[in-house]
Parts: structure tokens; C-alpha cells; sequence
């Protein structure tokens, strides 16, 4: 699905123009990308989570002449998926999700705490 298709999708499930389809798209990710670039999170409850990553300064090698070059450092969008929509896409998620939260309690009650010494009364 291209931009065309999605502003498609949206004006005929909303009873709006194109035109005003296309406004409501470009107001939405305009957001996203100003509150991402001022360092913010955008999370969209479900669907996942916009964030901006830090890449370190690091040394990297040309590959055409093998000589060592320096990479600077970067800020880059990153987006992780919700567990909805890994739901929506992978039926299995869930289920090993469910597997997996099922299998954490148990784990933690095999734990053993360390015995505290018991203090010495005064008299």
C-alpha cells in the first residue's frame, strides 16, 4: 500500500474528500516526526512505539580500498512494534507470548532468598 491507497482507505471508511484525507495524514505524521525529533517518544497504544535512537561515533572500514574511516554519530528513528499489531501479523505471537508469561511465575517461585542473619538482641 502507497500514500495514494492509504488516503484511498481513509476517505472511503470516513466519508471525507481526498483532499482532506490527505491534510489529516500529513497533520498526523508531521507530529510524529516534530515530537520524535525534539527527543520524544510517540506511542500508539497497540500499534507501537516511535522513538529516536542515538548511534555512537564508530570506525568503520571502505570496503572498496580497505582503509579505516571514521562514521559520525547519528540520531535515528526507530519504530518498535505493539503487541497487537505483532499479533495481527504473526498468529503465533500470541501464543507464545501467553506461553511465555505462563512460564515467568513459575520461575520466580523456584527462586530462593537468601536467609537474613537474625539480630543479635540487646539486654
Amino acid at each position: 500500500m502507497n500514500r495514494i491507497e492509504l488516503l484511498e482507505t481513509i476517505a472511503s471508511k470516513h466519508d471525507v474528500s481526498r483532499a482532506e484525507a490527505g491534510r489529516i495524514l500529513a497533520t498526523i505524521l508531521d507530529a510524529v516526526v516534530s515530537t520524535v525529533k525534539k527527543g520524544d517518544t510517540v506511542s500508539l497504544v497497540g500499534f507501537g512505539t516511535f522513538k529516536q535512537t542515538a548511534r555512537a561515533a564508530r570506525t568503520g572500514r571502505n570496503p572498496q580500498t580497505g582503509t579505516a574511516m571514521k562514521i559520525a554519530a547519528a540520531k535515528l528513528p526507530k519504530f518498535v512494534a505493539g503487541a497487537a499489531f505483532k499479533a495481527a501479523v504473526d498468529s503465533k505471537f500470541a501464543k507464545r507470548k501467553a506461553e511465555k508469561a505462563a512460564a515467568k511465575p513459575a520461575a520466580k517461585k523456584s527462586v530462593a532468598k537468601k536467609a537474613t542473619p537474625a539480630k543479635a538482641k540487646k539486654k
